[in-house]
C-alpha cells in the first residue's frame, strides 16, 4: 500500500478504477468490472484517509458516479454527467498529499473515463448514452426517410426550366416548381430537361437529348 505514496502509482490506480467503473456502466461483464473498480477506488480512499472528512469526500465521489450513471441511463445529454465527473475529480484531488499528486489523480480519473468506451469493441453494450451516440438507424422501415420521397419519385421525369441554370435554377414538372441543379451545364429558360438523379434533397437535371 505504501506504493500509493508515489504520484504515478496513484495516477494508474485511479485510471484503472475509473476505467472499470465506467466500463461496468457501458458493457455487460456480470459485475466483474464493478468489483475491480470498487476495490481500486476503495484502496485509494483508505490509503488517503482524511479522518472525519472521509465520509463526505467518499460521498462526493459516489454522488458524482451516480450522476454519470443517471445521465447515461435516463437523461442522455451529457450535462449531468459532466457535473458528476467534476464531483469525482474533486473527491480524488482533495485528499491528495501534494499538488502534483492531485493533478495526476484528476488526470488518471479523466483518462480512465475516456478510455472506457474501448470495452465496447469487445463486450456487449448496455446501451448507455444511446441517444447521444445516435446508434438508432433512421431507416424507412422504422418510419424515417433520409430524402424527400416526392423528390425520389422525380427521377426520370421530364420538365422545363423556368429560370436559367448557372448551374442552379428552377424547373417545372406537372405544374409544380422545384429547385434543381445541372451538372455544371448552363441551360436557358424554356428548355426541356429530365431529372437524372436525386442526391439527398438536391435534384440533378440534364438537358433532354433531341
Amino acid at each position: 500500500m505504501d506504493l500509493l505514496m508515489i504520484p504515478s502509482v496513484g495516477f494508474f490506480v485511479l485510471l484503472l478504477a475509473t476505467l472499470f467503473l465506467v466500463g461496468e456502466m457501458l458493457v455487460k461483464t456480470r459485475g466483474l468490472f464493478g468489483v475491480l473498480g470498487l476495490a481500486l477506488i476503495t484502496s485509494y480512499f483508505i490509503f488517503h484517509n482524511t479522518g472525519e472528512h472521509l465520509i463526505w469526500i467518499v460521498g462526493l465521489y459516489v454522488g458524482g458516479l451516480l450522476l454519470v450513471f443517471l445521465d447515461g441511463k435516463f437523461i442522455n445529454d451529457g450535462t449531468v454527467a459532466i457535473i458528476g465527473v467534476i464531483m469525482m475529480v474533486a473527491a480524488v484531488v482533495i485528499p491528495a498529499p501534494s499538488i502534483v499528486y492531485g493533478i495526476l489523480s484528476g488526470a488518471g480519473l479523466i483518462i480512465g473515463g475516456l478510455l472506457s468506451p474501448l470495452f465496447l469493441k469487445v463486450f456487449r453494450s448496455r446501451e448507455m448514452w444511446s441517444k447521444v451516440a445516435l446508434k438508432d438507424r433512421l431507416t424507412s422501415e422504422e418510419g424515417y426517410n433520409s430524402i424527400n420521397s416526392s423528390y425520389d419519385s422525380l427521377v426520370g421525369r421530364t420538365g422545363k426550366t423556368i429560370t436559367p441554370f448557372r448551374p442552379v435554377g428552377t424547373i417545372e414538372i406537372d405544374g409544380k416548381l422545384y429547385s434543381a441543379v445541372s451538372d455544371g451545364e448552363w441551360i436557358e429558360t424554356g428548355v426541356e430537361v429530365v431529372v437524372d438523379k436525386v442526391d439527398g434533397t438536391k435534384i440533378l437535371i440534364k438537358r433532354v437529348e433531341e
